[in-house]
């Protein structure tokens, strides 16, 4: 057979290799030549769920009757709880049965939701700096993608007269994502309010990813679903990854109106075939048994004693930061000395033996950025600090 006669499909032009898939490679490959790399790059919370969720996931693996297929639906226990979850901690009212859908992680729910309401050829707009995957799957799925800028003098928060000067006509979605990763912006009700008045008016359905609600945050928790009107025009994803410290778990949540949900169902129950039931069983465990003291300890001191190192390293590079900022990252400024941001994390990775993220992997507007995940434990953000320190003598 002649050789190359194979070729990918043209949309696989259109995108790169996750940056990290592509960066753990060669950390992996460092740490194989004995370099001990600190990882401080990725938000994968290192500690476990509660240990009543993880006796539920054991029970429930061992029933015989337990390991069919489930319903693309969810089962009803987990969407009771998930419903529950949204009354309980963001005093939204929600239909278990028509108005949440559980999701295998938020990626798929990107996923899905792109190919329910988008054509190719339609417009998303998509914040700058954001979450990759926004752009990517948009981007494979055929849609152009249209950015919206988040800038530090702004408060990293949308610019409402920018987007209203915009050519509106081909936009169907528009993504946000708050509290705001990667650089830690408050979500405000402000702007919830906004948001829901623009998607009204422009008919643009906004799907707000809300996971770091509990990160930080023993205040009120925001949801974009509190805005009169919202559910109407909105959708929300929430997560179980952060505030339960279950990223491996894949068991992620969209609310929104009956209606939407349908549409989705449509395109999920043509690509998966449900969740495992334990697994399902054990997240609504998890949902259902988190109190406000756990989630103090988990979610806000563990974070607060690693933030106070991460933004020791942040001054020790140079580096300035937003001290309100909130989430399992810290997000700084590079010092004006340095020409390129990988001129400096490349240096700490090689020299320091530390894998911190570049800014500009979430778009242009985060070139002169680094990122710290606060998801290590302390000790090992110490000797992260140490090593940083020894190269900036």
């Amino acid at each position: 057979m002649e050789k190359n006669v194979f070729k990918p499909a043209d949309r696989l032009s259109s995108v790169q290799e996750y940056y990290f898939s592509r960066k753990l490679k060669e950390v992996a490959q460092l740490n194989a030549e004995g370099k001990d790399i600190i990882s401080l790059a990725i938000g994968s919370p290192d500690m476990p769920p509660s240990e009543r969720t993880i006796e539920v996931l054991c029970e429930e693996a061992r029933k015989a009757n337990g390991h069919g297929y489930q319903p693309t639906i969810g089962t009803p226990e987990l969407r009771t709880a998930m419903a529950a979850f949204y009354q309980r901690w963001y005093g939204v009212t929600l239909d278990p049965q028509t108005e949440i859908q559980p999701l295998i992680g938020s990626k798929e729910g990107i996923l899905h939701v792109t190919l329910a309401f988008v054509n190719p050829g339609e417009q998303v707009l998509i914040p700058n700096p954001g979450y990759p995957t926004y752009t990517a799957l948009s981007r494979l799925l055929g849609a152009e993608v249209v950015n919206y800028d988040l800038t530090e003098a702004n408060g990293w928060q949308p610019d409402f007269e920018q987007l209203e000067r915009m050519d509106l006509s081909r936009v169907k979605l528009m993504w946000t994502n708050y509290p705001h990763m990667p650089t830690g912006a408050r979500a405000r009700r402000e702007t919830y309010e906004r948001l829901v008045q623009f998607a009204q008016k422009h008919g643009i359905i906004i799907v707000n990813d809300n996971p770091y609600s509990f990160i930080l945050n023993d205040a009120e928790r925001l949801s974009i679903l509190q805005v009169p009107g919202a559910k109407d025009c909105c959708i929300e994803f929430n997560s179980m990854s952060k505030s339960h410290n279950m990223p491996g778990w894949r068991v992620g949540m969209l609310a929104t109106n009956a209606q939407f949900i349908q549409w989705i169902l449509k395109v999920k129950t043509n690509i998966d075939s449900g969740t495992f039931r334990a697994l399902q069983l054990a997240a609504a465990e998890a949902l259902t048994n988190s109190t406000e003291e756990w989630h103090r300890e988990m979610n806000v001191n563990t974070y607060a004693r690693r933030r106070v190192i991460a933004e020791e390293i942040m001054t020790t590079l140079g580096c300035s930061f937003d001290a309100t900022q909130t989430g399992m990252f810290l997000w700084g400024r590079i010092p004006e000395e340095i020409a390129d941001v990988e001129d400096l994390t490349e240096r700490v990775l090689h020299e320091a033996r530390v894998f911190i993220t570049p800014g500009f992997i979430f778009g242009s507007n985060g070139k002169r950025y680094i990122r710290i995940s606060l998801c290590a434990k302390e000790e090992k953000m110490q000797e992260a600090l140490k090593r940083i320190r020894e190269i900036v003598k």
